[in-house]
């Protein structure tokens, strides 16, 4: 069975929440094994994410709040261990983050593996701890290599599971894992997939987060300018035979970054047909 998962961030405002919910409850017929929700940089969604997490929940949804590290101190982080804890949940995504614009102090962690020891610490096994990790390469890393035994340390710090950075190559995907395999990296690696929905926003995403977009993707994209209709078909064709070759070499699952968005997404589950 293919394990699938959801990513939300925290809406602004009620009529966002109201339409998270709308479409959570939509995927809820795929059995996803969580929902998770994004943290603002240096805690800045805190209360947004909670609210956003307790709505999941109140719905029976299973929900699994990332939690970053950057500017924050191990009393803060204890609280809302706590707080997820008292509120029954089970997982949680465990993140360095980055350091808010104006902010000098990093705060008491100074990487994610740090967070992973310190929730374990706290928590014991009572949290499932998943991490990110870069089939393309974290872009502040020196060498794949640092990239890779980055991973390792939270995984020996104790990581259960890994969400990747989204990618259009699959190549990339499988010489990650096997490379991680070699070090000895016995977690699942499970592929983030971007479904997309609009180009020129994707574009935007990638160039800041480091992930590429295939020159050949980006030459057709370009010639489709102006066509909306024609690009989005492109992007899910594009999309979906990405998701079948991930899981035909054996993907241990999928983790969609919805952006909040109903329609690109439930085009692509639909087109991929994923087997439940």
């Amino acid at each position: 069975m293919t394990e699938i998962s959801f990513e939300f961030f925290p809406p602004q405002s009620p009529e966002g929440l109201d339409k998270l919910r709308h479409l959570a409850l939509q995927l809820a017929a795929l059995q996803p094994a969580f929902y998770s929700v994004t943290y603002g940089a240096g805690g800045s969604t805190q209360e947004r994410t909670f609210a956003a997490v307790s709505e999941l929940l109140a719905a029976g949804l299973p929900a699994a709040p990332h939690l970053s590290c950057i500017g924050a101190t191990r009393q803060s982080i204890a609280a809302i261990l706590q707080r997820y804890q008292a509120a029954g949940i089970r997982r949680i995504v465990a993140l360095r983050g980055d350091l808010p614009s104006g902010m000098m102090d990093p705060g008491d962690f100074r990487y994610a593996c740090e967070l992973v020891e310190f929730i374990r610490r706290e928590n014991g096994d009572w949290f499932h701890i998943d991490v990110a990790c870069y089939p393309e390469w974290h872009p502040q890393a020196k060498s794949p290599r640092d990239d890779l035994l980055a991973l390792k340390r939270k995984v020996e710090a104790g990581a259960t599971g890994a969400i990747t950075q989204f990618f259009f190559n699959g190549d990339a995907y499988r010489h990650f894992v096997s490379e991680a395999r070699a070090l000895g990296i016995g977690i699942p690696i499970v592929p983030g997939i971007m479904p997309i929905g609009n180009y020129a926003k994707l574009a935007r995403f990638a160039d800041g987060c480091g992930a590429e977009i295939p020159r050949w993707m980006r030459k057709k994209f370009e010639s489709l300018a102006g066509d909306d209709a024609a690009q989005r078909r492109f992007g899910l064709d594009v999309v979906s035979q990405l998701c079948a070759q991930l899981l035909a070499a054996g993907a241990p699952g999928l983790h969609f970054y919805t952006l909040n968005q109903a329609e690109p997404l439930l085009e692509l589950l639909q087109r991929i047909a994923v087997n439940r």
